[in-house]
């Protein structure tokens, strides 16, 4: 007489496969999203940007606006922008004419960093309620994408173009970070009653004696009502 022998364990795997199985497989199948969706996107030109660099230096000696790319770079030993700041060197691409207070705001752009930047904003969301100064920075440390000191978003982020979205939810107080489609962080806002994109270099501590970042495809939307 042949006898059946039943093995728990074997179906037990065999049942916890085929339940995880499917999901797994859609959980990888939604990869990478469309941050901008929902949104649109407002007109964008040159005569929106205010370059923001170093007082005593021409601007075509920090920045370039070449084949579609902006470049940025400014040294440890620059001035402020301007004679009364006491802030730390920069030279940013500030945009104007697009300030908010309320509503879902969204900066897109795609950004370049060279090998040896470090120390340095990238990208903030101007603006916040004392004692801050932004609700957001993206900055690079050795060669780590963070957000402000960490945590890290991604690494090894050098020599290579990068897809990034940040969008500012003011009324909720929430600003979510994506790099090429993949959300990497939400936080908490920072309050203002004024907030502004920006993004180029902005020397933060322990800043390298160069520091430079590239820009193209730079939008700023808005969302839906």
């Amino acid at each position: 007489m042949a006898y059946f022998s039943f093995d728990a364990s074997a179906f037990f795997f065999f049942f916890l496969g085929f339940v995880i199985h499917p999901i797994l497989n859609r959980a990888v199948a939604w990869g990478p999203v469309d941050p901008t969706n929902g949104f649109i996107s407002l007109p964008l030109n040159l005569s929106y940007y205010h370059i923001q660099k170093p007082y005593d230096v021409p601007e075509d000696q920090r920045y370039s606006f070449v084949n579609g790319v902006h470049k940025c770079w400014v040294y440890s030993t620059d001035k402020p922008h301007t004679l009364t700041s006491q802030t730390k060197p920069r030279t940013e691409i500030a945009i104007q004419g697009y300030n908010y207070s309320s509503g879902v705001w969204q900066f897109e752009g795609y950004g370049y960093v060279p090998y040896g930047t470090s120390g340095v904003c990238i990208m903030q969301v101007f603006g916040a309620s004392a004692p801050h100064a932004t609700t957001l920075m993206v900055r690079v440390y050795n060669g780590s994408l963070m957000y402000y000191k960490g945590p890290v978003l991604v690494p090894n982020i050098y020599d290579h173009w990068f897809r990034l979205n940040v969008i500012h939810d003011v009324d909720s107080a929430k600003v979510k970070v994506y790099i090429n489609g993949t959300l990497k962080i939400e936080a908490d806002g920072r309050g203002g009653t004024s907030h502004a994109f920006k993004c180029g270099v902005y020397a933060q501590n322990n800043d390298s004696f160069y520091m430079e970042s590239r820009w193209k495809g730079i939008k700023v939307l808005k969302k839906c009502d």
